[in-house]
């Protein structure tokens, strides 16, 4: 029973890693906790969302990711 957690971006570069499979059920605080500090503390700015499912959530505090989920962190898009 497992997640798959996506980093995309720069977000990739802080995890050193694209993806890591973590223990179900996956939770807001397991999350931060799986991620390590660097991703945590970019985790916490608005601008940076969470997908479960393919969906961005609206509040990603809500997260309640199930075994077979993937959850995807992404960062701010810029460009013009």
């Amino acid at each position: 029973m497992s997640v798959r957690i996506l980093f995309l971006g720069p977000l990739r570069d802080l995890a050193d890693s694209p993806e890591m499979l973590v223990d179900a059920p996956l939770d807001w605080a397991g999350l931060l906790a799986a991620v390590g500090p660097a991703v945590a503390a970019q985790l916490g700015e608005a601008r940076v969302n969470v997908a479960c499912g393919g969906r961005v959530l609206a509040d990603k505090t809500a997260l309640a990711a199930q075994d077979g989920d993937e959850v995807a962190l992404l960062p701010p898009v810029s460009g013009g």
